[in-house]
């Protein structure tokens, strides 16, 4: 064994900060996601927002990357991005995804499957315009997921987008816009001590919530 896998083996963490119940959770499971934001908020979770975005392609192939959530309703999880972008390609071919967010200082993973729709406009509008002025122009200027030849010729592009609209206001690009998550299964899982965790289930079943508890 070279010292590297051993340094590996020897990484761990006994999780004992909290504990997880059936009868502790909300009968529904965004209610019980967004207790947990709130605390992860006033836990001050660092880039507490941030989840992994999980999508196929069409010849079964996953990818994954952070995306920011912004947006949680009683419907689902809200992101936002470039719909001509990879993981747009691959929403398009096939909907289904998952996310997975991870709070370290809490202990706490939560993971979500369903599948992702395209928001409505006057919602993909109201989120734009609230960005600032920078990223709406690197919106329009990045051709997501394309090959380019350097960063100059981003910057170019970037220069370029700020001329069209210097002294305008910067309107929401036609291949740009959210997507909401709607969940099918959504679950929690709480660190605990000896690797016994707490993984607390919910399954979406005829629009009713079935909570279960999984073995660690």
């Amino acid at each position: 064994m070279n010292k590297n896998d051993q340094q590996l083996f020897n990484i761990r963490i006994n999780y004992s900060k909290a504990r997880l119940s059936k009868a502790d959770v909300k009968d529904n499971p965004l209610e019980q996601f967004r207790l947990w934001f709130d605390e992860a908020l006033t836990s001050k979770v660092r880039e507490v927002n941030a989840m992994t975005l999980s999508t196929v392609n069409t010849k079964g192939k996953a990818s994954s990357r952070i995306v920011l959530l912004k947006k949680v309703d009683d419907y689902g999880f809200q992101f936002f991005t470039n719909y001509l972008s990879a993981k747009g390609r691959e929403l398009d071919k096939n909907p289904h995804c998952s996310l997975v967010f991870f709070w370290p200082e809490l202990e706490r993973q939560v993971r979500v499957q369903g599948e992702a729709v395209k928001v409505n406009d006057a919602d993909s509008d109201n989120y734009f315009l609230s960005r600032p002025r920078d990223s709406r122009i690197g919106a329009w200027a990045s051709p997501q997921s394309e090959e380019i030849s350097n960063r100059q010729e981003l910057e170019n592009k970037a220069l370029e987008a700020a001329r069209r609209f210097k002294d305008k206001e910067i309107s929401r690009p036609p291949f740009w816009g959210g997507y909401r998550v709607n969940p099918e299964m959504v679950e929690f899982w709480q660190g605990r001590p000896g690797r016994l965790h707490d993984r607390i289930q919910y399954r979406k079943t005829q629009d009713k919530w079935k909570i279960v508890r999984l073995a660690p």
